[in-house]
């Protein structure tokens, strides 16, 4: 069973509703003894990087997903929830994330439309897991005006270009992310998606 996180950032049924159609059993929980026991977790979310860490502290799920992390356990970060992932954020104040991967989350530049909203190829840089199956160049949706900084190169599995570099799918040991919306992004979405759960079952 994958546990959703229900930490108040929105987006949870689209993900629910996109893992159901490749036939995984879910549970979407805002509790944080359930989301001890969980196999797997997924992190989606739209919204501010400080609001959702004020969250996570709150409700008590930091720690939890720390312990989950060192266990060797799944975790899955979409778009905010990839991001949370990471040393640090700037958006709204500074604030520290969950420190699971390497690098910080800064805002994109003004020099291009931001928030960085619609289709978007994808350069496969190292399929890793999660895109193993996905050609280059396909196209994923995306919907940040944030993006992750100086990660770790081994960690970057695949990125977009948007006036700038923007690491679009990491993945170290069992800690994944993608902060394009796999969800809304049809077939090949549905196929990144079934990566995970076949990498954990």
């Amino acid at each position: 069973m994958v546990t959703i996180l229900d930490y108040g950032m929105g987006n949870l049924r689209s993900v629910e509703k996109a893992l159901q159609l490749i036939g995984m059993d879910t549970i979407t929980t805002n509790c944080p003894k359930l989301l001890s026991r969980a196999k797997a977790i997924i992190i989606p979310g739209v919204g501010a990087f400080y609001d959702a860490m004020e969250n996570l502290n709150q409700k008590g799920f930091t720690e939890i997903l720390k312990k989950h992390a060192a266990e060797g356990k799944a975790i899955l970060g979409i778009c905010l929830g990839m991001q949370l992932l990471f040393e640090r954020g700037y958006e709204i104040e500074e604030v520290a994330g969950l420190s699971l991967l390497q690098g910080e989350v800064v805002k994109i530049p003004p020099s291009v439309k931001v928030p960085h909203m619609g289709w978007n190829t994808l350069q496969i840089k190292d399929r890793g897991k999660l895109l193993e199956g996905i050609t280059q160049e396909e196209c994923v949706y995306f919907v940040h005006s944030y993006y992750i900084k100086e990660a770790a190169e081994e960690v970057i599995k695949g990125e977009t270009s948007y006036g700038i570099r923007i690491p679009a799918a990491v993945e170290k040991n069992k800690i994944f992310g993608l902060q394009f919306h796999p969800e809304k992004s049809g077939e090949v979405g549905l196929r990144i998606l079934n990566n995970f759960r076949r990498g954990i079952e």
